[in-house]
């Protein structure tokens, strides 16, 4: 499980618009056309969501148990609580072992900022084991004191020898500089000094608000049909105790962003990582389907004005969650272009705020968000996780979401830019020599120096908030 801690952390670098919502190349006819398989519904009296796809024949199963509730919830200066108690569900290294030996599969736990995913596979002919051994996990959860410790260390130890590059090290900072103490400022995973003030009493407290049936859906694919999935899934996770509430995803905004450039220093790095951020649109919002295609234009934008980003590391991303998170900017540049990158790319966000882009530049977009979403879904955990975010994020089917991208036209591309590029909004970092960029951002603006020992991040944490 704590292996697992650098790939959860890569993943917030991943663009989610790639990997949760639209974009890609083009083929947008053929991805137009395209319908998903349906799932049969089922639901447990617990509340536990059920999603079923049949496929006679094939000695595998596929399942993937969504508790949608995630690292959001880290309770304040806890950073980090909310991927202990995922470590936990599974602590056991001889259990994995058994899958692969044993079930011929695996099983994998992950956790994010709005949920915790627990993947298990094997034979189908296994099928009811695999759900008792979930079952195990869940409801006999081991949170004595002697393996919270042990979970807890683990964390930590990793934490503090984990080589961070620079690109994770600005992400840090840009989250934290656009969002403060907002949920989404922090660590996904905390920090050696927030994971060493978690304790048992918090890990149990979350198990009993969040790892609750009513608060999950469980997504089954492979060779078991409904009836026998249902007969194992009553008989083993029908005493698992549904929660009386759902506690819900709503925390005090964050306050504007400080407009000074942040110099992380880096003493002797041989490029400078350039941040430029501002606030997104929460994954449900009906305009987050022109938030796609804006950030694909606004790359299109961006390297068209400085070709040279192309020869290195460049994005733009939309990470979109339950609430607003970030719109960001980002690249790899010699220290005398910081100044250029970061400029030019406040002129690209500029420019679609005021007229919303070409309509050539539009459809190119579109044509690209469509035909990756047609490729993601080709894989059977994408086709799972289609129908786990329509839960999570209250989504509509797989094509509404291909008809919201259908729709989206000139005037709400530029709407949506204008409500968002705004530039008291925005938020720099350069992370390098402070030696280097402070002469090149200093002529441009003003600006901040902060040590890269340690990272910026919010000082404390806030506790969810509850809206009146």
């Amino acid at each position: 499980m704590i292996m697992k801690l650098q790939n959860v952390l890569i993943k917030k670098v991943i663009p989610t618009l790639f990997l949760l919502a639209f974009a890609g190349a083009p083929l947008y006819q053929s991805a137009q056309a395209q319908s998903l398989p349906q799932p049969q519904r089922e639901q447990l009296l617990n509340g536990l969501r059920v999603l079923v796809w049949n496929r006679p024949g094939d000695g595998n199963v596929y399942l993937k148990l969504r508790i949608h509730s995630g690292a959001a919830f880290d309770l304040s200066g806890k950073s980090g609580m909310m991927a202990l108690l995922s470590d936990a569900l599974f602590p056991d290294p001889t259990t994995r072992e058994y899958f692969t030996e044993e079930l011929g599969g695996r099983v994998e736990v992950a956790s994010d900022f709005d949920s915790i995913n627990v993947t298990l596979t094997g034979r189908a002919t296994e099928f009811e084991r695999i759900i008792e051994l979930l079952r195990t996990a869940l409801i006999s959860i081991q949170l004595t004191p002697d393996v919270v410790t042990k979970l807890r260390d683990a964390r930590i130890k990793m934490a503090r020898e984990m080589n961070v590059s620079p690109a994770l090290l600005a992400d840090r900072a840009i989250s934290a500089r656009l969002l403060g103490d907002y949920p989404y400022g922090r660590p996904l995973n905390g920090s050696p000094e927030t994971l060493a003030r978690v304790e048992r009493a918090d890990l149990l407290l979350a198990h009993d608000r969040f790892l609750n049936p009513n608060n999950s859906t469980l997504a089954i694919i492979g060779g078991v049909d409904a009836k026998r999935a249902m007969r194992a899934l009553k008989q083993l996770l029908g005493g698992w105790r549904r929660s009386e509430t759902i506690v819900p995803a709503t925390f005090r905004q964050p306050a504007a962003p400080d407009p000074r450039t942040l110099i992380v220093d880096l003493p002797g790095a041989e490029t400078v990582e350039v941040r430029l951020a501002v606030r997104g649109v929460s994954r449900s919002d009906t305009d987050f389907a022109a938030t796609t295609l804006l950030t694909i234009m606004a790359r299109d934008l961006w390297l068209s004005t400085q070709p040279d980003l192309g020869k290195s590391a460049f994005f733009v991303r939309h990470e979109a969650h339950t609430l607003p998170g970030l719109f960001v900017m980002g690249a790899a540049v010699p220290a005398a272009d910081a100044s250029k990158a970061l400029n030019n790319a406040r002129t690209v966000l500029q420019r679609l705020a005021k007229d919303g882009g070409t309509p050539e530049l539009i459809e190119r977009a579109r044509n690209e968000a469509v035909a990756e979403l047609n490729k993601y879904v080709e894989r059977p955990e994408s086709l799972a996780d289609v129908w786990l975010d329509a839960d999570t994020f209250q989504l509509g089917s797989f094509e509404d979401r291909l008809r919201q991208l259908k729709s989206v036209s000139i005037e709400d591309v530029r709407r949506v830019a204008a409500k968002l590029f705004n530039e008291p909004s925005m938020a720099t970092v350069a992370l390098g020599s402070a030696e280097q960029l402070k002469p090149v951002l200093e002529r441009t603006g003003k600006i901040e120096i902060f040590g890269a020992a340690a990272v910026p991040t919010p000082a404390s944490v806030s506790t969810p908030v509850r809206k009146p």
